[in-house]
């Protein structure tokens, strides 16, 4: 019977031990669960902020390929103080080119009235030789062909 009582205190012993490395690994194991817990609320929250970063990566991005595609239609056009350049010189050739169009224009309308006076003047010259010629013989000539 002592032998029994032994074992059964030595059970009940060995049970408290157990129960005592079964209450020890429980916590453990609770620690474990918090920390895995918070290496996941940690995992999302840098997730979170991955996604916050990949956005504005890609809204940088996008900026930067609208940038660029207007910095090559820029390229095409000259620049402010080549296009002022430019406007001037062809203001200039406009000026130039208004003189020479209305000096055109008066030699023309001399020409003109050079060419109308010479006209006139060669009318009235024929006019003349038509009265001063022509009207006698022709009045000779009707004369005589009533006569006849």
């Amino acid at each position: 019977m002592l032998s029994t009582l032994s074992q059964c205190e030595f059970s009940m012993g060995k049970t408290l031990l157990v129960y005592d490395m079964n209450l020890r690994e429980m916590e453990n194991y609770e620690k474990i669960y918090k920390d895995i817990e918070n290496s996941i609320a940690g995992a999302h929250e840098k997730i979170a902020e991955c996604k916050k970063q990949i956005l504005q990566a890609k809204r940088i991005r996008k900026n930067r390929q609208e940038y660029d595609a207007l910095a090559k239609v820029i390229q095409h056009h000259p620049d402010r103080h080549e296009t002022l350049k430019e406007l001037d010189a062809l203001g200039k050739e406009l000026q130039h080119l208004s003189h020479i169009k209305e000096n055109v224009e008066d030699k023309v309308c001399l020409t003109y009235t050079s060419v109308s006076y010479k006209v006139l003047s060669q009318c009235q010259a024929l006019y003349q030789i038509l009265v001063t010629k022509a009207v006698p013989t022709l009045t000779k000539v009707i004369f005589q062909k009533g006569r006849q």
